[in-house]
């Protein structure tokens, strides 16, 4: 009698486990693979620097620090035009290595340009660190890197720099998603990127 009873309580459990997806359960590898797939997490991180007569207000930023530690641009005290006064301001060049470090990542018809705007990382996520779930909405915090595309992006872009962010999702009837902006307080994934700090 008992045998009969436990074969059709195992034949229910398995058809109640057959009628769940995997994207029912938001577990930490489910969580890793909506932040990879989504698309402020996939877009490549791009820097844009100009030049020719640039303000003081933009030149001593860490990026143009970067490039002319590196030896990439040269700048000399010019003349403000009326549009970025106050003086001083500065002519910024391009030197031979920064040529040669640039010329690759210009499209060709932009060579002749002031502003370039050009691809120098990606993200790459580490590991999610928690999940905080109540009902159907989910906190899911993770650590992340930057990953260079070239020269440029190692520069600029350090890898061994970890960041911390919280993004959320919500759980549909297809499965868990993440949620495009915040239904509670918290971040869509893009601000959290945005906002990311330092990991500890």
């Amino acid at each position: 009698m008992r045998k009969p009873s436990i074969l059709a309580l195992c034949i229910a459990f398995l058809l109640l486990l057959s009628s769940c997806s995997p994207r029912d359960y938001l577990t930490r590898r489910l969580a890793s693979d909506l932040i990879r797939g989504a698309d402020p997490f996939r877009a490549h991180q791009r820097f844009q620097f100009r030049t020719g007569v640039v303000s003081n207000k933009d030149y001593p930023s860490p990026d143009y620090l970067v490039l002319l530690h590196h030896g990439w641009i040269s700048a000399t005290k010019a003349a403000c035009p009326p549009a970025l006064a106050p003086s001083p301001c500065w002519d910024v060049m391009l030197t031979p290595a920064g040529v040669d470090t640039f010329q690759s990542l210009i499209p060709p018809g932009n060579a002749e340009k002031q502003s370039f705007n050009i691809p120098a990382a990606r993200r790459e996520l580490v590991a999610i660190t928690g999940i905080a779930r109540q009902r159907d909405v989910a906190d899911v915090e993770f650590t992340w890197r930057w990953i260079a595309l070239n020269e440029v992006g190692a520069a600029l872009y350090p890898g061994g720099n970890r960041y911390q962010s919280t993004t959320i999702v919500r759980k549909y009837d297809d499965g868990w998603r993440i949620v495009p902006t915040a239904p509670h307080p918290g971040q869509p994934l893009d601000d959290a990127l945005k906002n990311a700090e330092p990991a500890q």
